[in-house]
């Protein structure tokens, strides 16, 4: 069944009773909100607060007004057309001038909102007319209960921890509801963002042996599985090693004349130092003056690590990896590293309607989201999207590193779900895969990432469990998809994506109509098969700091390295592909792609690695500690993501083969 949308969650809590707040009743407010014609604005009621919580009467509303702008239906048409080929529109990209000028606020929209927030008692704090701008408002919890029609009061969250947030949702008279997008900052649930993968702050230490290619070395001192001895583990892969199994190298492609940019929160201080470090690091060539640049939207806040932060130092380790890897692809592309203030909706909102409004690049890095019923100012992200689609730039997010999101896998998820904005209709979602990288950089083979341990046993002699392992307590993270609940099938999906998944609901149910299904394509991410990154962290002493290499996975490698991919595509095509989901699918079950199975060798056939790990890596202590990996099991049960021949919500429509070629390459 279809979830339940926060519009009728908020009208049962609204009838379930009346309590006082700073002189307003919850009926008093329905009372009033009729009386003066007021309509319900959307996404302004989390869906975490229901029923009564005890009523909140003092503090701050720091709350943002988002401006609607004008004719949603004709953006988004718009931005479908634009994308198509098909389409007489096709290519006919517009300025970021002419996006506003069609799109964005009017003046008077600007300023109809902005009397009605101060004539309801709210101070103006700030006022941004562009698109996806508003107008920022402070004011006590009565004059936010009496502006907004809601009651406060303090809920429990999905985290654990309490909250204050409206008990209905958010309401604005007539005359104006029609500007108001929707409206942050009634609730004070830290809505953050979360990094796929985070690297910590100090080195992960890898573990030796490890093989420098796919089956280099063979673990013959540990036991057989499944009849053979199996192989060690990568070091981690270098960009030229990607390059060459996804056909970059063959294109004599090197993303030149293209400008890629990459979204974070923070900024790390030693970025560009780093990034050239690792270059040289791995035989590649590091940035030229003027070729990295940043745009850092300051002041930062919510750095600390507590469970109202956001961790700024893994933040700079996710910048190191999404910024090396992008190089790694396109190492003649520009790159343009745009940091958000925090890692809070609203903060990486402004960082990607910044990139929109001053067309910073065509084609966007996001390796963070988080699980879709979570997610808050969605209809400000899809504005950003669908804005970003009319001028040509195309968004890339990382699927998410718990499959299908579920209570097994990941304690922040209540029920089986996808992650958002990946699962965004406009946006191109990147999952994971395993890759088998040969001597001469060659494809060997791909299947889903998707993995679970099994230890060693204490006297050496045999892996503790029966094979595969024992889910979900050593379930070691897979990729993310699934359906979504929300958003149905766009029409790029139609010819491609079976019913069989497109009207199956996470919660085992039937959809009427087809929906959204993730991700779209997919690229290397599995840990094991993961890539070799550099930067600067803190070393085994815990004192000094240095330049280190380490090994990562996750779909925030899988991200960056498609959008790397893509600027070579672009430089192949001779022209900016924008939102790519369209020709995309169009080369569906083409040699463009690697069909990528769970069993690429065969019906019960399993393949596995051996991997030894420090005891604790950040010190480099031992003793070693050596585990079986089985790769390819994306999930279980109910929440299983199974990769098989064609379109699959494990690995899309594939991973890149001769994808840049198929663009008409350009010698």
């Amino acid at each position: 069944m279809p979830q339940v949308p926060r519009l009728r969650l908020a009208t049962a809590a609204a009838a379930a009773g009346a309590l006082l707040v700073g002189g307003l009743t919850a009926a008093t407010a329905t009372a009033a909100q009729a009386s003066t014609h007021r309509n319900s604005i959307a996404d302004t009621h989390p869906a975490w607060a229901t029923g009564h919580g005890p009523a909140v009467t003092k503090g701050t509303v720091n709350a943002r007004i988002y401006l609607a702008g004008r004719d949603a239906a004709g953006l988004a048409a718009y931005a479908a057309a634009v994308s198509s080929p098909s389409s007489s529109l096709y290519r006919h990209y517009l300025s970021p001038a002419q996006v506003q000028a069609s799109y964005g606020p009017t003046r008077s929209q600007v300023a109809a909102v902005t009397s009605w927030a101060r004539s309801a008692g709210l101070t103006v704090t700030g006022v941004d007319g562009r698109v996806a701008g508003y107008v920022s408002t402070r004011g006590s919890v009565a004059a936010a209960s009496r502006a907004f029609g809601v009651r406060f009061g303090s809920f429990k969250a999905p985290n654990g921890s309490f909250y204050r947030a409206p008990e209905q949702t958010a309401t604005a008279p007539s005359s104006v509801s029609g500007d108001v997008l929707t409206i942050s900052g009634l609730d004070t649930a830290p809505d953050l963002m979360k990094q796929q993968l985070p690297p910590p702050g100090s080195n992960y230490w890898i573990g030796h042996p490890c093989s420098l290619y796919y089956g280099q070395k063979v673990a013959t001192s540990k036991p057989a599985a499944y009849g053979v001895h199996q192989p060690w583990t990568n070091c981690g892969y270098t960009p030229a090693q990607i390059r060459g199994a996804y056909g970059v190298t063959a294109s004599h492609m090197t993303g030149k004349g293209q400008t890629v940019a990459v979204v974070d929160a923070y900024a790390s201080p030693t970025m560009l130092i780093d990034a050239n470090k690792f270059a040289k690091a791995v035989g590649d060539k590091p940035f030229r003056a003027g070729q990295y640049s940043q745009h850092l939207d300051k002041p930062f806040t919510l750095a600390g690590n507590g469970p109202k932060g956001c961790g700024a130092q893994g933040w700079y380790g996710e910048e190191a990896l999404d910024v090396e890897s992008v190089h790694g692809e396109a190492p003649d592309a520009n790159v343009r590293f745009v940091a958000a203030a925090s890692c809070s909706d609203s903060d990486l909102a402004n960082a990607l309607a910044y990139i929109v409004n001053h067309h910073t690049a065509s084609i966007v890095s996001d390796s963070w989201g988080e699980t879709a019923d979570s997610a808050t100012l969605k209809q400000v992200y899809e504005l950003i999207f669908k804005a970003g689609a009319a001028e040509g730039i195309g968004f890339f997010f990382s699927s998410g590193d718990n499959g299908y999101e579920s209570p097994a896998q990941d304690s922040l998820s209540d029920k089986i779900q996808v992650d958002y904005p990946t699962s965004s209709p406009w946006v191109t979602s990147v999952g994971g895969t395993s890759l088998a990288i040969g001597k001469s950089d060659n494809y060997e083979f791909e299947t889903s990432w998707g993995t679970l341990l099994d230890p060693l046993s204490s006297n050496g002699t045999h892996w503790q469990y029966p094979r595969p392992g024992k889910y979900p307590d050593f379930y070691d993270g897979s990729s993310g998809g699934g359906v979504s609940t929300e958003y149905q099938q766009p029409f790029y999906q139609k010819s491609v994506v079976p019913s069989s998944l497109s009207e199956h609901l996470p919660d085992g149910t039937h959809s009427l109509v087809p929906m959204r299904v993730v991700p779209d394509v997919s690229a290397l991410a599995d840990p094991s098969t993961g890539m070799l990154v550099g930067q600067t962290t803190l070393q085994p002493n815990g004192k000094t700091y240095a330049f280190s290499l380490s090994r990562i996975g996750g779909t925030s490698v899988a991200c960056p390295t498609f959008a790397g991919i893509e600027a070579d595509a672009q430089q192949a095509a001779g022209y900016p592909l924008g939102f790519a989901n369209p020709v995309i699918y169009a080369r569906a079950g083409s040699g463009a792609y690697h069909d990528v199975t769970d069993t690429p060798f065969g019906p019960g056939v399993s393949i596995a690695e051996v991997r030894s790990n420090y005891t604790n890596p950040d010190t480099k202590q031992g003793p070693l500690v050596d585990y079986l990996r089985t790769l390819g099991i994306d999930g279980e049960g109910a929440a299983a993501l199974h990769a098989v021949t064609g379109y699959d919500d494990a690995t899309g429509v594939g991973s890149p083969a001769l994808y840049v070629q198929s663009y008409g390459l350009r010698k």
